[in-house]
């Protein structure tokens, strides 16, 4: 297991903990599309903690709705926890195509510039 100094040397971003209400769509292991309501709890300038409801497959791409800014962009799955006793799953994802700000925070790294 990695040390927390280990973690947090490989981060690439700053990590702020949030409740942002989301929409994420993907396919179920049938193929059929689904779109559910989940819940960032962690973000960062490049991916996120998630509450979702159902569990995607490790590697899977998601699209991820911010329910504040209605933006809309594709995360890969990069970790996905056993279910928890409220029956959500948490998936650490990362973003695929970054930008400036998808979250719409400030994040504790950021310098203010004139």
């Amino acid at each position: 297991m990695a040390t927390t100094r280990a973690m947090l040397e490989r981060r690439r971003s700053s990590r702020v903990l949030i409740r942002i209400p989301i929409q994420v769509f993907s396919n179920d292991f049938n193929g059929e599309p689904l779109d559910t309501p989940a819940e960032a709890i962690a973000v960062s300038r490049t991916g996120a903690l998630l509450r979702t409801p159902f569990q995607p497959a490790l590697g899977s791409r998601i699209e991820v709705l911010n329910g504040i800014s209605q933006e809309t962009q594709e995360f890969r799955v990069i970790r996905v926890s056993p279910c928890k006793f409220d029956g959500c799953f948490e998936l650490g994802v990362e973003i695929l195509y970054p930008t400036r700000n998808f979250w719409g925070i400030q994040f504790p790294d950021e310098r203010l510039t004139a």
